[in-house]
């Protein structure tokens, strides 16, 4: 047996103390809630946070640990020891992949409960068969996982299965990890339904959007505005035009600007043009947004032969391979019944490497 290497080193953990202590700080202020949902946001990432810290401590635990019994069984030379330290050793192993993975997710909605989208391809009753295994296949995956979830609309197969389903997927990180099924399924097999016993191949898609709230916050700071006050024109008699009673608001950021001079008290005036400022910035907002959504569809394939991104095959030889990551399995029982933690991470490091 040979030693076991020390663990630690590998994150900035004083970095997070010390980001945990700022956001102790921050919440003991007396007017922390004054604004919910500041105050909301801040607490979430103290909660994440936290969570992190406390999983990195067992795992280094869980190290030292190994590392002890490890020593004593070398200085007593006990063998029979060894069986039992492997599979720790193999245990935190697997702990400390998962851990790495779920600390590359670091999207801006990786951490989001998720939305997740099947559909049958064509194909009729076999591909409907398909969309209904792989929907069990992934609230399997979410029962190993804690993750709670709710079928939110569902179309039933023709003879069989499902056309298409949706349900939600909460829990932490269950967006970041459940992007890695977005694609074209592919399942091979002898069909059930075929009276020949031929074989068949079907398709299905998966399409996984995150859990956002639906709320735009706008937020418009002081030092970003550039404010002036002039004469109004135009009707209004020789007080409008005498008094500097228009404002022109310059958002400096996005140099959206706009002004208003219907009234002649300039507090009003300003009042009203920082209500269409806000109205502007929050339609800029929802325009990202959409184009984000938007960027996301463009990325859905057709459903059909050569654009699948793994392979479930059945017959004639039992194997499971993503074709992005080169990840396979000969456990194909295990993976239809929601062990595909060895995908999800593959293909979430190989995303993290690029």
């Amino acid at each position: 047996m040979t030693a076991l290497p020390p663990l630690g080193g590998i994150f900035d953990l004083a970095g997070m103390k010390q980001r945990l202590a700022e956001l102790d700080e921050i919440m003991g202020q007396p007017n922390f809630w004054d604004d919910p949902k500041a105050a909301q946001t801040v607490s979430q990432e103290r909660t994440k946070l936290n969570d992190k810290l406390a999983a990195w401590t067992t795992l280094d635990s869980e190290g030292e640990e190994i590392s002890l019994l490890l020593d004593m069984a070398m200085e007593e030379d006990d063998e029979s020891q060894e069986t039992e330290l492997v599979q720790k050793i193999q245990a935190l192993t697997r702990d400390l992949d998962l851990y790495e993975v779920k600390r590359t997710l670091s999207g801006p909605h990786d951490s989001s409960n998720a939305i997740v989208d099947i559909h049958a391809g064509a194909g009729g009753t076999e591909s409907q068969d398909w969309a209904q295994m792989l929907m069990r296949m992934y609230l399997r995956y979410a029962d190993r996982n804690g993750f709670k979830t709710q079928i939110v609309d569902m179309l039933d197969g023709d003879e069989a299965g499902i056309k298409s389903v949706t349900f939600t997927m909460a829990g932490p990180y269950a967006f970041g990890l459940m992007r890695s099924e977005v694609g074209i399924h592919r399942l091979v097999r002898i069909s059930p339904f075929d009276s020949q016993s031929r074989r068949h191949t079907s398709f299905a898609s998966v399409y996984v959007t995150p859990d956002v709230d639906e709320d735009i916050v706008i937020e418009i700071n002081d030092k970003d505005l550039r404010i002036d006050t002039y004469r109004a024109s135009g009707a209004g008699g020789q007080h409008v035009n005498k008094t500097s009673s228009a404002v022109r608001i310059t958002h400096i950021p996005t140099g959206i600007v706009v002004q208003c001079q219907d009234d002649k008290s300039q507090h009003r005036n300003k009042d009203v043009a920082m209500k269409v400022l806000r109205a502007r910035l929050y339609q800029q907002e929802e325009e990202k947004k959409a184009a984000e959504v938007k960027k996301l569809h463009d990325s859905k394939k057709e459903i059909a032969w050569g654009s699948q991104i793994r392979s479930y095959v059945l017959q004639p030889y039992r194997l499971v391979k993503d074709n992005r990551t080169g990840h396979e399995s000969g456990n194909v029982d295990a993976i239809l019944d929601g062990d595909i933690s060895g995908f999800v991470e593959s293909f979430l490091m190989q995303q993290a490497r690029a």
